[in-house]
């Protein structure tokens, strides 16, 4: 698993309707449209939601790409999510 969780710690809670959004994606096996910010650089991809976690203070969200690689985004950088 790709771990996209830079060093920094300045994590910024999401609200919960977005949590929401990504719980409801995990429960039905259901694609996102994400957009997100690692490194300066804007990602926007399809991508299989497996599950929430929580680590050092933050909050990740796990996912499958359709490459099969498995990435760890932290949700405070997660700009759009919306279903595929």
């Amino acid at each position: 698993m790709t771990d996209l969780n830079n060093a920094d710690t300045d994590y910024s809670p999401i609200s919960c309707a977005s949590y929401d959004v990504f719980e409801i994606a995990i429960l039905h096996r259901a694609c996102l449209h994400l957009t997100w910010v690692e490194d300066n650089v804007l990602h926007d991809q399809i991508v299989t939601p497996l599950d929430i976690e929580t680590a050092n203070h933050q909050e990740f969200l796990i996912v499958q790409m359709s490459t099969g690689q498995t990435l760890r985004l932290r949700l405070d950088r997660i700009r759009k999510a919306r279903p595929a």
